[in-house]
């Protein structure tokens, strides 16, 4: 698959597949330490099998992805890279998808003008106050002594669904020693810079349909009250709750999450 050069040391992988005849396609945003292969799985064929575009990419500092050293892979950056791709890859009638983080770097993408017909945020809505700030540092914390492994064993009971926990017990907790992630590691730097984050934006100029997501079972993001409070102020919102769901949506209910998408899509014309 190709990457798209934004320098003698940048670029970004991606995978685009164009959709058939005047269909969507689906712009997936990942989280802060994702990558394609968590819309690839499942949810990415299950779309295309009926004829949606996809395109799937990683950000600076994730898989394939390379970055100059000492670079910032900060907010600006993120949102620039992801509005430069959508304008050389030109996906016809494109719908952003953002996880986590990803949802809030999509919407200031469409804010800052890059075309969307639709925009779907999952576990994005969110407000940092004392708690999620002491929670931002700490994950940089956490991976500085332990790398990602002590990051995931910490965080996973909170992210993941009571149900999928059982399931992925066995892939943590011990299966390989805690080692400081290098401060020079793409993950590090994005945790580094996320701290910094503006995640007070003008809801109420995102005009076009917008399709909220929400994992219940989610213990460290999810607010009822904010999610509720932040949609009110989305000119034309709809929700879609998910009890059976933490944080990590598209790996713990991909058909789930696909059928969504299939008909925010077909709402859309």
């Amino acid at each position: 698959m190709p990457v798209l050069s934004l320098g003698p040391e940048d670029g970004l992988y991606y995978e685009y597949d164009a959709p058939d005849g005047a269909k969507p396609t689906f712009v997936f945003v990942n989280a802060l330490t994702g990558s394609t292969g968590t819309w690839q799985a499942e949810i990415g064929p299950s779309l295309r099998a009926e004829g949606f575009g996809t395109l799937a990419y990683n950000f600076r500092g994730q898989a394939e992805s390379p970055f100059k050293p000492g670079i910032a892979l900060d907010e600006a950056l993120i949102v620039g890279d992801l509005r430069r791709l959508m304008e050389e890859v030109a996906p016809p009638r494109p719908i952003p998808v953002g996880l986590s983080i990803g949802g809030l770097y999509a919407a200031k993408a469409v804010l800052g003008g890059t075309d969307a017909e639709g925009l779907v945020l999952l576990n994005t809505l969110r407000r940092i106050g004392p708690r999620l700030a002491w929670v931002n540092d700490v994950m940089v914390r956490a991976a500085e002594v332990g790398g990602i492994q002590l990051l995931m064993d910490f965080y996973m009971p909170l992210l993941l669904n009571e149900g999928g926990l059982e399931g992925v017990r066995s892939n943590f907790l011990g299966t390989s020693p805690y080692t400081p992630l290098d401060s020079a590691h793409g993950h590090f730097n994005l945790m580094r810079h996320a701290g910094g984050t503006d995640w007070e934006i003008a809801y109420e100029k995102l005009s076009l349909p917008v399709l909220v997501v929400s994992g219940l079972q989610d213990r460290v993001f999810y607010d009822g009250a904010v999610v509720a409070d932040l949609t009110a102020r989305l000119p034309n919102a709809t929700t879609v709750e998910m009890p059976n769901a933490g944080h990590l949506i598209p790996m713990e209910r991909p058909a789930e999450l696909t059928w969504a998408l299939k008909d925010f899509a077909t709402q859309l014309g």
